[in-house]
């Protein structure tokens, strides 16, 4: 974590989602601005579980995303225990899989052949109420690995790999890597990565290139774009009809940008396309989901199915 107050990421939620499961949870805390209060709200929990290690971001080791992956590293050192779950700051698990994550991890502790377990993705898009189902998203990424020593964190901290001998210096380096043997969990992964209010989303936006591009480029990236990011046109994406996560009521009820978001029947954005909007993934997309029962073409995979 690193401002992540001051992005709006739903941080003490996501702790709070899956703090009744664990032993401990440790977060990597760099400083943040003077006007960030992430360190403030973290304590806020009370909770002894809550393990918080001070770090450093150093965006020259580290550059083009890998300082995510650089500090989950950090972060999963300093676990005990047979099993790490694996959150980002923006992602939660509803409390009615919490006992189907425990039954797993009890079952499979012993099979070391299970290295880990898969979970389902639902990105909410805009707001609580419209999630991505695309060709351009991961459906699924790993998120409980077996607390060992050559699992790592790989590229920008999306997912792991087993890389024996690792010395944590190129995390895109996959020289004698391995994909994980996991096993399919029916739970999701709630990732709101992608709800804010636009102008922070605009902020966040650039604060993302800032670690993956040096500041000139993202200077020029940036420099004609709105004050306000524009999410395009809200129908087309599909409608959620679940519950969210209790925890998050309180953060949800913030929500106030209903009215810079677009319905309008013919509505489209005066900004360059995103990946999924483009016609390419929109035709995978509809062959997946309507013909393919939402099974990926050529999808992402990063690991191997046991069981």
């Amino acid at each position: 974590m690193r401002n992540t107050s001051k992005l709006y990421y739903p941080f003490v939620e996501s702790i709070l989602s899956v703090l009744p499961l664990v032993d401990e949870f440790v977060v990597a805390l760099a400083p943040g601005d003077p006007d960030d209060d992430t360190e403030d709200q973290l304590r806020s929990i009370r909770s002894e579980k809550l393990k918080i290690i001070h770090s450093v971001w150093d965006l020259q080791a580290y550059p083009k995303g890998t300082v995510y992956a650089q500090q989950t590293d950090l972060a999963k050192q300093a676990c005990s225990g047979d099993w790490l779950l694996y959150l980002q700051s923006d992602e939660l698990i509803h409390e009615k899989y919490l006992p189907v994550i425990h039954q797993a991890c009890s079952e499979f502790v012993e099979d070391l052949k299970t290295e880990g377990f898969l979970f389902r993705y639902k990105h909410f898009w805009g707001d609580y109420d419209h999630y991505v189902q695309s060709h351009a998203w991961y459906p699924a990424e790993i998120r409980i690995i077996r607390n060992l020593s050559d699992i790592h964190s790989f590229g920008d901290a999306q997912s792991f790999l087993c890389i024996p001998g690792f010395q944590g210096r190129d995390y895109r380096d996959k020289t004698n890597s391995r994909k994980l043997r996991v096993r399919k969990l029916d739970a999701e992964v709630y990732h709101y990565g992608w709800v804010r209010p636009p102008a922070m989303m605009q902020q966040k936006t650039v604060v993302m290139d800032g670690a993956y591009h040096d500041a000139e480029a993202v200077r020029r990236r940036h420099e004609n774009r709105p004050a306000d990011f524009d999410y395009g046109n809200m129908n087309d994406y599909k409608i959620f009809q679940d519950k969210h996560p209790a925890v998050l009521k309180a953060f949800k009820a913030k929500f106030h940008w209903k009215e810079q978001l677009h319905f309008e029947a013919q509505y489209n954005p005066s900004r360059p396309q995103l990946k999924h909007e483009k016609f390419k993934y929109r035709f995978l997309s509809a062959v997946e989901q309507k013909l393919l029962g939402g099974r990926q073409l050529f999808g992402y995979r990063n690991w191997e199915i046991v069981g």
